[in-house]
């Protein structure tokens, strides 16, 4: 029998992938990149802030992230995905293990991703980039970027359910 959490991280997924990709059809630009990122960033900064900090260390099963390690490989994978849009290495930083300190890292890593984003040319968006997921051309780096987030904020609005707390609503 597949589990409630389960179920819902997986129809949260489709959901997403749906979105982006139909997103992904559309845009092309910096600009609508950038639009869109936006609102990543801001519904994944609200989930991390929505979990008290007592429960930032729950996993609803052994072998699962915690909240906390979810909210942290977000923003570490933020960081390598646009590092690799600007062919650079990332930022070295240590992974705090405090929900205030995730949350800033988690912010930080929005905030360095929005000034890559918002200032790359149709060429760099063409051009082929490293990634966590491989060497892809920058449109398919910031989409992959799209689904990775998704994907986990998702999984983390199910730790937020499991927790009896209500996720934050998308706002776009």
């Amino acid at each position: 029998m597949i589990s409630r959490p389960a179920v819902t991280v997986t129809v949260l997924l489709g959901f997403t992938l749906s979105f982006v990709y139909a997103v992904g059809a559309s845009v092309g630009s910096a600009t609508d990149y950038s639009q869109h990122f936006g609102a990543l960033s801001k519904l994944s900064v609200a989930v991390a802030e929505a979990m008290p900090p007592e429960q930032y260390a729950f996993r609803p099963d052994p072998g699962s992230m915690s909240f906390g390690e979810v909210m942290s490989h977000i923003a570490t994978t933020n960081y390598q995905f646009c590092a690799g849009l600007k062919d650079v290495s990332p930022p070295a930083m240590p992974t705090p293990s405090n929900k205030d300190g995730i949350v800033k890292r988690l912010s930080s890593s929005f905030e360095y991703c929005s000034a890559v984003i918002q200032n790359l040319t149709d060429e760099q968006i063409g051009k082929t980039h490293n990634s966590p997921d491989g060497r892809m051309p920058g449109r398919e780096v910031l989409l992959a970027m799209y689904v990775h987030v998704a994907h986990h904020r998702g999984q983390a609005e199910v730790y937020l359910r499991d927790k009896g707390i209500t996720p934050p609503s998308y706002q776009f």
